[in-house]
């Protein structure tokens, strides 16, 4: 489902760009500040109904505009469906799906799955166990049509539990009560979690294979609570600290993905460009296997050299060109983009010169 033709309004210092974009391979080049990683910015908001350098969104509406607006027409084989999004300086939110009002995010996220490779994915590996619990659930969610309604009532009954323990002064028994929901939907959270880790496995094996034979490196995934344990066992375990502490301390709500090296965490043990590739790996194991059941990606890319030495970012590219999706990558300079794509892709060059982009003569 690439994007056909991609309008943004008044986001950063993109005060109206317009183009027709590639369904396969787009390369935008600007000096840094020009606006180019804006590009990428606009597409993910448009996925995810957020930005991925701010959480913050009157960062990114234009200095004294009311609002920002991302409108694309995505090419879905025989039509082209309407997506947009306005996010107002007051911090309303309007979502747009075929002229109709979407009720939540999550549609933008099933219209537009979108995948991004940036500098700050480093965070993947440096980052709180929350982030590396956001990429399995994001995979998840494409992975299983199920998982969202379990995960969102596991994640009401926790904070109703959360709710209570809060209060202070209460019984073992009075506390169970509140757990049924909890434990039925927490093992279907895991149950799924756990399904999805073992199907990317095998591609992230394959991928870091191709872009860093050299490295040594595998996924574990710790589901929030001993393993030879059920969560009831363990949710009844933890009672009592539970009741002291005021919340809830075992369950999905610990889960993490760990990526380990034989001496240790690849944080600890592997150079920045060495996590990089990892990280990347990870992305685009991802987005093979949902590839692979039928999903098709966007693929976002910014700073494509950063870190990379001139072989690894061949064989990135390499990669990404096999996924046969549409990609954008963003670079400082075309002498980086060494490259050579396939004759058969179609290839968009761009340049970005304060926020006005404009196609090149660079086109195969």
């Amino acid at each position: 489902m690439p994007l056909a033709r991609l309008d943004i309004s008044r986001l950063r210092n993109l005060t109206h760009v317009r183009f027709e974009p590639s369904p396969q391979v787009n390369i935008i080049v600007g000096e840094n500040g020009s606006g180019k990683t804006s590009i990428l910015e606009a597409i993910y908001l448009l996925s995810f109904g957020r930005s991925f350098r701010s959480h913050k969104h009157k960062t990114y509406i234009q200095y004294e505009q009311p609002e920002c607006v991302v409108f694309a027409q995505v090419d879905q084989g025989t039509q082209q469906l309407p997506v947009g999004i306005k996010r107002g300086r007051d911090g309303q939110v309007e979502v747009r799906i075929q002229g109709r009002a979407a009720q939540s995010a999550i549609e933008l996220a099933e219209c537009l799955p979108v995948q991004l490779i940036n500098p700050d994915a480093f965070r993947l590996l440096e980052g709180s166990p929350k982030i590396r619990r956001q990429f399995v659930d994001w995979g998840v969610f494409h992975f299983d049509g199920q998982f969202i309604n379990a995960w969102r009532g596991w994640q009401k009954a926790l904070k109703q539990r959360n709710s209570v323990l809060r209060r202070g002064k209460i019984s073992a028994n009075l506390l169970a009560a509140f757990d049924q929901e909890l434990i039925r939907l927490g093992e279907q959270v895991n149950h799924t979690r756990k399904a999805y880790v073992a199907a990317l496995t095998p591609h992230f094996e394959s991928v870091l294979q191709q872009l860093a034979p050299d490295l040594d490196v595998h996924l574990t995934f710790f589901q929030g609570w001993d393993a030879q344990r059920s969560l009831a066992e363990a949710v009844e375990h933890s009672y009592q600290r539970d009741i002291d502490v005021g919340y809830t301390n075992t369950g999905p709500q610990r889960a993490d993905l760990r990526v380990k090296t034989p001496t240790g965490d690849a944080l600890d043990t592997l150079s920045r460009g060495q996590q990089k590739l990892v990280v990347s790996a990870l992305k685009i194991a991802q987005g093979q296997l949902l590839i692979e059941r039928g999903r098709q990606l966007v693929f976002l890319v910014d700073d494509l050299p950063a870190e990379l030495d001139a072989n690894h970012r061949r064989k990135l590219c390499q990669l990404l060109e096999s996924l046969d999706s549409q990609i954008f990558i963003t670079s400082v300079g075309p002498d980086s983009m060494d490259f050579t794509w396939s004759d058969q892709i179609d290839v968009r060059h761009f340049s970005m010169r304060q926020g006005e982009l404009s196609p090149n003569a660079q086109e195969s």
